[in-house]
C-alpha cells in the first residue's frame, strides 16, 4: 500500500467525521459565518481542542470564502509542524527511551521499532525490558526480540529499572550493537514518585553512554483524544522529552488529538501508529497527515 493511501486509511474515521460535521453545519451555499462555525465545531469534534479550533477559525476568517479549503489545509499543516526524523548517534550505539502511561502502546512500539529500524535496515538491536513490574511486558518484548532478531536484556522482578537500562547499554557496547531501545513501565502522569523514577532511568542512561539518550519519545494513545493531552503534560519535566509517538490514531475519529498534544508540548511528532500491522508504524509525514485528515469541504 502506498504511504499516502496508508495515511488516508488510518485517518478515515476522523476525515469522515470532519466531513459530516462540515456538511451538516455548513453545506453548499452556506454563509461565511456558517462555514467558520462548521470548521470550528468540526475541529472540536476531532479532538483538536477549543484553542486550536478557534485559532484555525481566526486564520480562515482573514481569507476569502473561496480560499477556505486551501487555507484549512495550510493551517493544519502549520499546526502539525515540520517532519522531524529520529536521531541516531554519530558513533557507538544509539539509545531511544520510550515513556508514557499504561496502555499507550510502548512495548509494541519498542518491538516495531526494533524490526523497522533494526533488522529491516541491517542494524543490530538491543531491547531493554526496563518494565520490571509487569512480567507480561518482558514476555511480550521477548517475542518481539525473537522476531526482530534482537538481543533482550531484562532484569529480575522489581529490579531497579535504571539498572536494567544501564546494563543494556553496557551490553550493547560489548556486543557492538547499533541501537538500544529502552521500554519503561507505564506510569500515571500525576504520580510524582513514578515520574521521579523515570528521571532516574534517564540519568542512568546518560551515565552509561555520553550523549544518550538520543531520543526520549513520549508514547501517547491517540484514540483517547483530549485525555492524551492531560497524559502528555504530566510528563513534562520528568525527563527531557525529544518527541512524540502517537499510537492507535486509526482507532477513533480523534485524529486531531495529535495537533493538541504537539501544540501543548511544543515537541515534534516523530512516529505515528496507523493500525495494528508492523507496517502501520510510520515516521510522521505532515503533508500526508493533512491530506489524510482533511476533507475537501464535501469532496469524497
Amino acid at each position: 500500500m502506498a504511504i499516502w493511501d496508508k495515511w488516508r486509511k488510518g485517518l478515515e474515521r476522523t476525515r469522515q467525521a470532519l466531513r459530516a460535521r462540515l456538511e451538516d453545519l455548513g453545506g453548499k451555499g452556506a454563509s461565511r459565518d456558517e462555514m467558520l462555525d462548521a470548521v470550528e465545531e468540526a475541529l472540536i469534534t476531532a479532538d483538536c481542542g477549543v484553542a486550536i479550533a478557534r485559532e484555525v477559525r481566526a486564520a480562515l476568517a482573514r481569507r476569502p470564502i473561496e480560499d477556505m479549503p486551501d487555507a484549512f489545509r495550510e493551517e493544519l499543516g502549520r499546526l502539525a509542524g515540520p517532519a522531524s526524523p529520529l536521531r541516531f548517534a554519530e558513533q557507538g550505539p544509539t539509545v531511544w527511551l520510550l515513556v508514557g502511561i499504561n496502555g499507550a502502546g510502548k512495548t509494541t512500539t519498542a518491538g516495531k521499532l526494533a524490526e523497522l529500524y533494526g533488522r529491516a535496515q541491517g542494524r543490530k538491536v538491543v531491547l531493554a525490558a526496563a518494565d520490571t513490574y509487569r512480567a507480561a511486558a518482558t514476555e511480550q518484548l521477548a517475542v518481539w526480540a525473537q522476531r526482530a532478531e534482537a538481543d533482550l536484556i531484562s532484569g529480575r522482578e522489581r529490579q531497579d529499572p535504571a539498572s536494567v537500562a544501564f546494563q543494556a547499554i553496557e551490553q550493547a557496547e560489548k556486543r557492538h550493537a547499533d541501537l538500544v531501545i529502552v521500554d519503561t513501565a507505564g506510569r500515571l502522569h500525576n504520580r510524582q514518585g513514578l515520574l521521579d523514577e523515570l528521571g532516574k532511568i534517564g540519568r542512568a542512561v546518560s551515565r552509561a553512554l555520553e550523549g544518550a539518550p538520543h531520543e526520549v519519545l513520549l508514547v501517547v494513545d491517540g484514540a483517547t483524544g483530549q485525555n492524551a493531552l492531560a497524559q502528555a503534560q504530566g510528563f513534562l519535566g520528568a525527563v527531557p522529552l525529544t518527541g512524540i509517538c502517537v499510537t492507535k490514531l486509526d482507532g477513533a475519529a480523534k485524529g486531531g488529538s495529535l495537533l493538541a498534544v504537539r501544540k501543548a508540548l511544543d515537541l515534534p511528532v516523530k512516529l505515528v501508529g496507523l493500525g495494528e500491522g508492523l507496517e502501520d508504524m510510520v515516521a510522521f509525514d505532515p503533508a500526508a497527515y493533512v491530506e489524510g485528515m482533511a476533507p475537501a469541504f464535501g469532496a469524497k
